[in-house]
């Protein structure tokens, strides 16, 4: 009993130590850097579906604080990953740039290091494939994550995201086959990433 006690006190105090520091972001710039991994919806070219790998995504953007709660933000992110066709192996790669636009709400306690946020916006999809063109489409994203302040200034960050957007066109396919022109199929750009990085105020 004396020793859970003990434990529960020293969580406390661990927990208090560990709130001092963080600064607040109301009329403050940031910049964001972050790399991790992201999981895309299958695709179809004619009647064979394409399944894609998990694959890498990286960029970073810019962050402002309209108040203690609310934030505007700037991302630029580009992800690549490689795919096949179930029945015939590689299916080509695919790379997408996704520039959003959008707002988190910020759960910031003053004098807590870690800030938990949600999320949403608005994303311009621009993809490329190996084998064809793809038509720019856009999507909305939704997010959670956590900053956590080593110092006044930066914050180490984790996020969770999802980009909903409709499929687009696949055009003039030039795979194994002949090549062809016109629509040959969707491409769908909803996906689900997690990233983890930094987060610089000014």
């Amino acid at each position: 009993m004396k020793r859970s006690l003990a434990m529960v006190c020293l969580a406390a105090a661990l927990l208090m130590a560990g709130t001092a520091q963080a600064d607040s972001i109301k009329g403050r710039f940031g910049i964001t850097g972050k790399f991790g991994f992201v999981s895309p919806n299958d695709s179809d070219i004619g009647d064979g579906r394409i399944k894609p790998d998990i694959g890498f995504i990286g960029g970073g953007g810019f962050i402002y604080g309209i108040d203690d709660h609310v934030a505007a933000e700037l991302d630029i992110t580009h992800s690549s990953f490689g795919s096949d066709f179930p029945m015939s192996g590689n299916a080509g790669d695919f790379d997408v740039t996704n520039i959003a636009v959008g707002a988190q709400y910020r759960f910031a306690v003053p004098q807590r290091k870690l800030v938990p946020y949600v999320g949403a916006g608005l994303d311009f999809l621009l993809a490329d494939y190996q084998y064809s063109s793809i038509d720019t489409t856009v999507g909305v994203h939704f997010s959670a994550g956590a900053d956590y302040f080593v110092a006044k200034s930066v914050a180490l960050t984790a996020e969770a995201k999802a980009v909903i957007a409709p499929e687009t066109n696949i055009r003039n396919y030039r795979g194994s086959q002949a090549p062809y022109t016109g629509k040959q199929g969707n491409f769908d750009p909803s996906n689900f990433s997690t990233t983890f990085g930094f987060r610089i105020f000014f």
